[in-house]
């Protein structure tokens, strides 16, 4: 009794330190600038973008990509950590799919910022085309946002009500709240069966909904048939490019928490050496597709290819190109094969290079492609022969990038990021299982 409520001590969400008000309040007035940026776009119409004819998606899709390849881990990779009962992944998995609730609904917000009429977001369903990717995209983003939710929800009810008494004569209001959201959770057998259920359920069925997400937005961008888009090697490439994204994230995400919250006891170096072999095997399977992505092709390219490859291996984005390919790929990989580079804070330091390089893959992947039409670019301003986002677009994107960070932090300030029944649970087990070996 006494170490469940240690636990419940370590574990409990807890009010905001004085670097926890200033964090917030940064974000907040990062999203603010960005509204009044978004608001002036509203306004003014896309004329405020350095969005063209050519370069008619921009960062605002580039950035989308990322936050539905950030949203893969905490669901497909939960989920399957979930199914196979790894009893490593209890410290990591509400984290984890608190980052991929985050991720998918900011990817929501993101779509319709490059809409430019959000007023006409209906026209979508109305008008919808079975054929075309986009409404496929439109139907599978609810989806998962919903069943993202359900997967972070069921497992929190133990903990809801266990909260719910611990907060009782401190915080009553809190304490009512957590109430409501346990659903009247008693811990009996019948309740615990259905839960257990429940959730095996929604991790079965988030997987086939993940791959086909990233399947899906994988043929926006290989149906169009343009010159490096024109793949059937893109959807694999984008799996395994989301997987990369997720476990950065999670590995960031991760590392700061442990840290703020003081939770070095329950998120051990055991677990960050998990998470940098899981992140060393994805970066060396999306490498592997990297390779026959543009290694191949650079052999037996036809011209147009050719002029895109050349444009990324020597040209105007090769600084960027080679910049997340090497750095955003191969040194993770070289650094994350030692023990050594599997500690925390090496492990802190890769999760954001490769965060960072993630982004900026998205921006490689989306602008270089649209600036190579298959009909030349001529009797066109200069200014539409090129594009680096306008002012209005840094604005509004990093504001994005802030509220998917802002979700996370206010999801991380009142919810247990670690599952506390579990752990208890399974402490308890491992002393029974330690006592049985005595």
């Amino acid at each position: 009794m006494e170490n469940h409520k240690t636990l419940i001590y370590d574990l409990a969400p807890r009010k905001f330190g004085k670097r926890g008000v200033i964090w917030t309040l940064f974000l907040v007035v990062i999203i603010i600038a960005g509204i009044v940026a978004y608001i002036d776009q509203l306004i003014k119409g896309q004329e405020v973008t350095n969005m063209r004819d050519y370069a008619l998606w921009g960062i605002y899709i580039s950035n989308f990509v990322f936050f539905v390849a950030t949203s893969f881990v905490g669901t497909v990779t939960v989920a399957i950590l979930r199914l196979t009962n790894n009893s490593w992944r209890t410290p990591l998995v509400r984290i984890a799919e608190i980052i991929s609730v985050a991720a998918i609904i900011m990817a929501g917000i993101t779509i319709m910022i490059d809409m430019a009429r959000p007023d006409r977001l209906l026209n979508l369903f109305i008008h919808a085309r079975l054929q075309s990717p986009i409404t496929w995209d439109v139907v599978i983003i609810p989806t998962y946002i919903v069943i993202s939710l359900l997967l972070l929800y069921f497992p929190l009810l133990p903990d809801f009500a266990i909260l719910k008494k611990h907060f009782k004569k401190t915080k009553p209001k809190l304490s009512k709240w957590y109430g409501k959201l346990s659903l009247n959770w008693k811990g009996s057998v019948a309740q615990k069966t259905i839960q257990t259920k429940s959730i095996k359920i929604i991790a079965i069925m988030i997987i086939p909904v993940g791959i086909l997400l990233q399947t899906i937005d994988a043929w926006l961008f290989s149906t169009t048939y343009r010159t490096g888009w024109d793949s059937t090697n893109f959807a694999p490439y984008f799996i395994s490019g989301a997987f990369v994204a997720g476990i950065g994230a999670l590995v960031t995400v991760i590392y700061v928490v442990r840290r703020v919250k003081k939770l070095e006891h329950y998120i051990t170096d055991y677990h960050f050496d998990k998470l940098g072999k899981l992140l060393v095997l994805a970066l060396l399977l999306y490498f592997y597709f990297n390779i026959n992505e543009y290694l191949i092709p650079s052999f037996t390219a036809k011209k147009d290819e050719s002029v895109h490859l050349n444009t990324l291996f020597t040209g105007s984005y090769a600084t960027l190109f080679w910049f997340v390919t090497i750095v955003g790929l191969i040194i993770p990989i070289i650094v994350l094969l030692f023990k050594k580079g599997r500690k925390p804070y090496p492990m802190f330091f890769i999760g954001l290079i490769v965060v960072i390089g993630s982004w900026w893959k998205r921006f490689v992947i989306v602008t270089p492609t649209l600036l190579h039409p298959f009909l030349p670019i001529q009797g066109v301003p200069e200014s539409w022969r090129h594009y680096f986002p306008s002012l209005h677009e840094w604005l509004i994107t990093i504001a994005t990038l802030a509220m998917a960070l802002l979700i996370i932090t206010i999801l991380v300030r009142y919810l247990p990021v670690i599952p506390i029944q579990r752990t208890y649970e399974e402490q308890e087990l491992l002393k029974t299982d330690k006592t049985i070996e005595t």
